[in-house]
């Protein structure tokens, strides 16, 4: 599903964000993405959704050779995405269920069903209540809830997570984490960055762990008894 192949990125200031990254995530897996703030996580993050291109190596996301799509290819390569941020970005003025319709909206769905879809992702999150509240109106974790439901209603192969509990309290942190462990159990793919070692340390999940913009340790690497 994803895959990098000695991926190089340099910023026209001089700074190396990722040096000489490479790994495989196939399909199902869910993934942490660990290390430091600036140790190139949320770089590598957008190099996945083709916010950032790489100055040297290859990127393949579901099957798109990511760096070489034109501008106009890019929505595409997205619509099999979900991408969810810590700031959550959702818009003030729409409610919880006009915050995930415009996902669909933008995207050209039919009209006639962006209620059911909507209304079947905020029941997937827990949120089906809250539909007609708007963020200010919603706790930290539940303005998260609306944002992952926002990512899975194009019905994503993978979803992107840019520390998704990081402005969240620990009892919101759980139940986030839980969702998008149950996202994984359905079949999305999910990698998601984090400095939250406790939820790294709950489950036997993959870890890559990223230090000055390379990648010192995976443990997938490790239960094959290879060194990186």
């Amino acid at each position: 599903m994803i895959r990098l192949s000695h991926v190089v990125k340099t910023f026209p200031n001089g700074s190396l964000a990722l040096k000489d990254v490479s790994f495989h995530v196939p399909k199902g897996e869910f993934v942490f993405l660990t290390g430091h703030s600036g140790a190139g996580k949320s770089t590598l993050l957008r190099m996945l959704y083709a916010e950032e291109r790489p100055s040297q190596g290859e990127v393949r996301v579901g099957g798109h050779l990511v760096h070489a799509l034109k501008a106009d290819e890019i929505p595409r390569l997205r619509r099999r995405l979900g991408i969810v941020f810590q700031d959550f970005r959702l818009l003030e003025d729409r409610t919880a269920f006009e915050n995930i319709a415009f996902a669909l909206e933008v995207t050209g769905a039919r009209a006639d069903t962006i209620p059911a879809r909507v209304t079947r992702v905020l029941t997937q999150v827990g949120l089906a209540a809250k539909a007609r509240a708007h963020p200010r109106e919603l706790s930290g974790g539940e303005q998260q809830r609306v944002a992952i439901a926002r990512a899975l209603v194009n019905d994503p192969a993978i979803l992107l997570a840019d520390e998704p509990t990081g402005n969240l309290d620990e009892r919101a942190t759980r139940g986030v984490f839980q969702l998008l462990r149950d996202i994984n159990t359905s079949g999305t793919v999910v990698v998601m960055a984090t400095h939250d070692l406790d939820l790294v340390r709950q489950t036997t999940y993959r870890t890559i762990e990223m230090r000055e913009g390379s990648v010192v340790f995976d443990s997938a690497d490790e239960a094959r008894g290879e060194e990186r």
